[in-house]
C-alpha cells in the first residue's frame, strides 16, 4: 500500500527507502543514495565543541533535543547517569529518508546496558548535505547539538563515538575520520562511499556490511574501504553478516559493547 506524503517514511523521488525499526525482525532497514560514488565533497567537517564542565544539568531519559524546530533531533541519557561520573557518548546519523527520533529507539534498550547518552540528529533535508557536493548545514547543527549536549552532560572524551547507518554510515567516517581528536570511535554500519577529507587524530574504527546487501555491495564497498583504512594506519574492526541492507539487532549490541570498551 502507498504511504501518503505526510507519512513519517514516505519518500522523494530522490530517495529510496526510509530508516525503519522492526520488533519482529529485530533489525533497522534503509538505504542511500543509489549512484553515489564521487569521493570530492566541497566544504569542512570540522567541529569546534569539546566536552567539558556541564553549566546545567540535564534531564534523564528521552527528550527531544530542541534546537531545530520540526527537524531537530532526540537526546536519551540513561538513568545510570551521575554527573560525579563522565558517560560515554555515542553521535547517531540515520540513512536517507530517515529520522533521529526512530533511529534513536533501538539503541536506548543497549544505552541502559552500556552507560551511553545518545544523540541523534536529524539531517537537513532528506539525506545528508554530502550527497548535495558540500558539507555545510547538516555539520553546523551537528556542532551546535554536541555543544548544547556538553553543556548539560559530563561526558568523558575517551568514549566519544560517532555511528551511523547507510548514507549516515558515510557520514559518520567523514566526520569522524576528520575529527578524530573529537571522537574516540568511528562506526560504520553499512557505508555506501568513503569520502576524502583532512583526516586527524587516531580513532578506533568499526565496520559492519551484510554479505547480501543489494544497494551497496560488499566487496566494492565495506572491504574496499576497510583495506583502505587500513593502509592509512587505522585499527579497523570489521564484521559482516548473512544479511542485506539492514543493521542487525546483533550488531547493534556488539558495536554499543565496543564503543563502551575504551
Amino acid at each position: 500500500m502507498p504511504l501518503a506524503p505526510d507519512s513519517p517514511f514516505f519518500l522523494s523521488r530522490r530517495t529510496f527507502l526510509s530508516v525503519a525499526a522492526s520488533s519482529t525482525t529485530g533489525v533497522l532497514a534503509a538505504c542511500a543514495l543509489p549512484g553515489f560514488t564521487d569521493p570530492r565533497i566541497e566544504g569542512s567537517t570540522r567541529l569546534r565543541s569539546r566536552p567539558g564542565t556541564p553549566t546545567s544539568a540535564g534531564p534523564l531519559g528521552l527528550r527531544r533535543l530542541g534546537l531545530g524546530g520540526d527537524i531537530d533531533g532526540s537526546v536519551y541519557v540513561p538513568a545510570s547517569y551521575s554527573a560525579a561520573t563522565p558517560a560515554p557518548l555515542v553521535l547517531l546519523l540515520h540513512g536517507a529518508g530517515g529520522f533521529a527520533a526512530h533511529f534513536i529507539t533501538p539503541f536506548i534498550a543497549e544505552a541502559d546496558l552500556s552507560g551511553h547518552v545518545l544523540l541523534a540528529v536529524d539531517s537537513r533535508k532528506r539525506t545528508w548535505d554530502f550527497a548535495g557536493g558540500t558539507f555545510g548545514p547538516d555539520i553546523l547543527f551537528i556542532d551546535s547539538a554536541l555543544t548544547d549536549t556538553f553543556a548539560r552532560y559530563r561526558i568523558d572524551p575517551k568514549r566519544l563515538a560517532i555511528g551511523g547507518f547507510s548514507d549516515g554510515a558515510t557520514m559518520s567516517l567523514a566526520v569522524g575520520l576528520s575529527n578524530g581528536d573529537l571522537f574516540s570511535h568511528v562506526v560504520a554500519w553499512t557505508p555506501g562511499a568513503l569520502i576524502d577529507t583532512r583526516h586527524r587524530g587516531e580513532p578506533r574504527v568499526l565496520i559492519s556490511h551484510g554479505l547480501m546487501d543489494p544497494l551497496f555491495p560488499v566487496g566494492s564497498k565495506a572491504r574496499a574501504f576497510v583495506n583502505e583504512l587500513r593502509k592509512q594506519g587505522y585499527t579497523v574492526d570489521y564484521r559482516e553478516f548473512a544479511g542485506g541492507h539492514v543493521l542487525p539487532a546483533d550488531i547493534i549490541h556488539d558495536s554499543m559493547g565496543w564503543m563502551a570498551a575504551g
